[in-house]
């Protein structure tokens, strides 16, 4: 077994799973497939399609949440088709270890900053957006304060302040996270997201979405990362919604009517 998928076991080991391509043979034709070396040792799977409309406003990374899907989450619950739709660009990819790519180390905010690079290499004239939801968007804030990184505006959604205040709820992910931070205590300090969105750069502006309802990830995390912001912030909040997915709620249609205005805002 690959040490960093042995090490990753407490964690994810019941959503590192082999990927199922939810696109049908024709639906296929419309992606572009790619893959990205990142600093985090991982070769990185993505898919790029282009916007349906006759002119793209900006192209959208989309980074997944901790899950089974991977980048499938964005295609089957719809966010894909949203923002092609509307004129957006959109690049879903898996994060190191879990869908189709390949094992690097628990650095994933480094997967997030190389396909951002890939991302503006695709569409070099056109603004770049970031969409994370819970993991893929706890490690985006990392991401942001990264020199290197090509985002200009971002939603980060169900994002936890720390890995501590997530996995508490999850004993054994606990106990070995607190002997991680005890061996690597610089680590620790790296990846302390509401740290280190203090540092974010580049971005013009940021949209926070939480759920009144996800005891997992409770508005109060929002109104921490809003409160560290360097950049402009708005909270939105949602009342009834589990989490990482509010797009299955009876907030859907408030929720990508907020989605989309966001993004038109950024690129209009």
């Amino acid at each position: 077994m690959n040490f960093y998928k042995l090490l990753k076991q407490p964690f994810f080991g019941r959503v590192m799973v082999k990927w199922r391509n939810p696109l049908t043979a024709q639906q296929q034709k419309d992606w572009q497939a790619l893959r990205v070396k990142s600093k985090s040792g991982g070769i990185i799977y993505g898919l790029f399609a282009k916007a349906l409309t006759s002119n793209a406003k900006a192209t959208i990374v989309l980074g997944h949440p901790m899950g089974k899907e991977a980048k499938a989450y964005f295609i089957k619950n719809g966010y894909t088709d949203l923002l092609r739709k509307n004129g957006y660009n959109t690049l879903i990819f898996d994060i190191n270890g879990f869908g189709e790519s390949p094992h690097g180390n628990f650095s994933y905010f480094e997967d997030i900053v190389a396909v951002g690079i890939a991302a503006s290499g695709l569409t070099p004239h056109l603004p770049i957006g970031y969409h994370g939801i819970s993991l893929g968007g706890q490690m985006a804030t990392i991401s942001f304060a990264d020199k290197t990184h090509t985002y200009d505006f971002a939603i980060i959604e169900s994002a936890a302040t720390t890995l501590g205040d997530f996995w508490i709820k999850f004993p054994a992910a606990y106990k070995a996270l607190k002997v991680f931070n005890f061996l690597l205590p610089r680590f620790k300090k790296k990846i302390n997201m509401q740290e280190r969105i203090k540092e974010a750069k580049r971005l013009q502006s940021l949209l926070l979405i939480y759920s009144n309802s996800d005891n997992w990830t409770p508005v109060a995390m929002g109104k921490i990362f809003k409160a560290n912001s360097p950049v402009p912030t708005e909270l939105w909040t949602v009342d009834n919604a589990e989490h990482a997915a509010i797009m299955k709620s009876e907030h859907k249609g408030e929720y990508e009517e907020k989605i989309i205005s966001y993004f038109n805002s950024q690129v209009g």
